[in-house]
């Protein structure tokens, strides 16, 4: 029988290996079957919905694991601010005492577990409910069984074999849980994702709720992330995304015309491209709620996106890109325009990003826009955009397609994936408000490519179409391409030094750096955790 006294402090904020420390003082003694017997699908619906309000904190994907993925990428360079976590991450210098990742409250291995202990609390309530439809029911476990896939999938990737805790997990267990392999933890998330797809709707009026639409997608991404192991799963991930990509009417599928209506957080809701997204909804309580992205990314000092009766505020000009990333970037491009901010209104004058330190705590490269501009549509801000009503997509048509493509040409099919790819370039190519609805010629439609030159323009056609969507560091680690993208020729090689600011080096070690270290104060409380090699 399962012990039930922390599942509401689980739930609240610890992690699932500090819980251990807990003294129990119990009031009265309370039969668990008893006290759950008359649970309701409402009930079980608050644990589902703590697991995905825990993916709206800044522990999650909205501070500090955003930093983690975006600096160790080829694409951000550490900007004014060095503090040393972040530095860390930029130079592959990181410890196993790293503050973004251990230590203290403000991790996100912590905040990945609380989403997990919450779903599977869910999960487990729900053999308690009685007399209930049982297709709302396996809704609800759907839905956290989603969370709880989408949350390990993360995890597993960053960190190689993690503690895998489910809702048969006992919580003495879990403070002793030694690290389960990688391959049994993927296919733990494929029997996720795959309950999901037969039991979650087709669509939904919001993307912030899951469906098997999501469920499909993410399987045909996880697919293609296992293909690093064993090359049958390409053809996986084709089925998977082919899938989607046949059944665009009943999915309700599509690419938005306009690039940038997807970082414009009102238009965005009534776009056919989102297919999974965290909602931010403007109202935070601390850090739960908050978006920091805008503000990591923005530039210092700018009042170019004065909008209702506050400014913007500008950002803080932490996370910004390594200036080959936009010196290489076709001008005629739409998404250059859309993803990068070249100017910015500073000091009440319009500046190039040559003279961005005009305001002194600024540098001068190019930032990133996506997140400001979309933080900044909403018709109220606070906190240099932190109070926003963003729209985080953590995947997106235009991504399947791009995984249709990269499988389809592994498989020799290299004509669909030519056309997978022109698809999106083709939406590029049109323009929309951002450059007044000119057409170009950039990025053209491409045929006849072989095999390997068409692989690298599919993950380069990655790289830009997802420019900043916290997903180019994956595909470096699953592609293992690190000792190319951060080699002399790589974007990152020309960051020069900066007044206060280090030269952006890269140490990059094969041998150790496609995985982050496993937090050592999590290693400490529980004897059963082992170190990755090399830290």
């Amino acid at each position: 029988m399962k012990t039930y006294k922390y599942i509401y402090l689980l739930i609240i904020g610890l992690s699932m290996i500090g819980c251990s420390d807990l003294i129990e003082e119990p009031k009265t003694e309370l039969n668990p079957e008893q006290y759950f017997k008359n649970l309701t699908l409402d009930q079980i619906e608050g644990f589902v919905d703590a697991a995905y309000v825990h993916m709206v904190h800044r522990n999650f994907l909205s501070r500090e694991m955003a930093q983690a993925l975006e600096f160790r990428s080829d694409m951000t360079a550490i900007g004014r601010t060095g503090v040393q976590e972040r530095v860390d991450h930029d130079d592959f210098t990181v410890q196993a005492d790293n503050a973004l990742i251990s230590g203290g409250s403000n991790t996100y291995w912590k905040k990945c577990y609380q989403i997990i202990a919450a779903a599977n609390e869910a999960i487990e309530k729900s053999a308690f409910v009685e007399n209930a439809d049982e297709t709302a029911k396996k809704e609800l476990i759907a839905r956290a069984r989603f969370a709880r896939a989408f949350t390990y999938f993360h995890l597993v990737r960053q960190f190689g074999d993690i503690p895998y805790l489910d809702d048969t997990t006992l919580l003495g267990d879990a403070s002793v849980a030694e690290r389960t392999p990688v391959a049994t933890v993927y296919t733990k998330i494929i029997a996720d994702f795959e309950y999901c797809k037969l039991n979650l709707p087709n669509t939904r009026t919001s993307r912030a709720l899951p469906t098997a639409a999501a469920a499909s997608s993410f399987l045909s991404l996880v697919y293609l992330t296992m293909a690093q192991y064993d090359d049958a799963n390409f053809k996986k991930a084709y089925d998977e995304a082919k899938d989607v990509i046949s059944k665009e009417g009943v999915y309700n599928l599509g690419l938005a015309p306009d690039f940038q209506d997807l970082f414009d957080c009102v238009k965005v809701d009534a776009s056919l491209e989102p297919i999974f997204v965290l909602d931010f909804t403007g109202v935070s309580n601390g850090d739960q709620g908050r978006d920091y992205q805008g503000a990591m990314q923005g530039i210092r000092g700018d009042d170019q996106y004065l909008n209702g009766t506050k400014s913007a505020g500008g950002g803080w000009s932490v996370q910004v890109p390594a200036l080959k990333v936009y010196t290489t970037w076709d001008a005629k491009d739409y998404r250059r325009a859309v993803t990068l901010d070249d100017t910015a209104y500073i000091k009440g004058a319009w500046v190039d990003y040559t003279n961005f330190t005009s305001n002194p705590l600024a540098v001068n490269r190019p930032h990133i826009a996506k997140y400001m501009y979309m933080a900044t549509r909403a018709p109220q801000q606070d906190g240099n955009t932190r109070g926003s009503q963003s729209n985080y997509m953590m995947i997106r048509y235009a991504e399947v397609l791009l995984i249709a493509a990269e499988a389809a040409n592994e498989l020799g099919f290299s004509a669909e994936a030519e056309g997978y790819v022109n698809r999106v370039r083709t939406r590029a190519r049109a323009g929309g408000v951002t450059n007044g609805n000119v057409a170009s010629t950039s990025p053209a439609n491409i045929s006849g490519t072989g095999k390997d030159a068409l692989r690298t323009l599919i993950l380069e056609e990655r790289r830009l179409e997802l420019a900043y969507e916290m997903s180019r560091w994956y595909d470096i680690a699953r592609r293992k391409m690190g000792a190319t993208v951060f080699g002399s020729n790589g974007l990152e090689s020309e960051v020069s030094t900066e007044s206060g600011v280090g030269p952006g080096a890269k140490f990059f070690d094969a041998s150790r750096d496609y995985l982050f270290p496993i937090p050592i104060d999590e290693i400490i409380r529980n004897p059963n955790l082992t170190q990755n090699p090399g830290y």
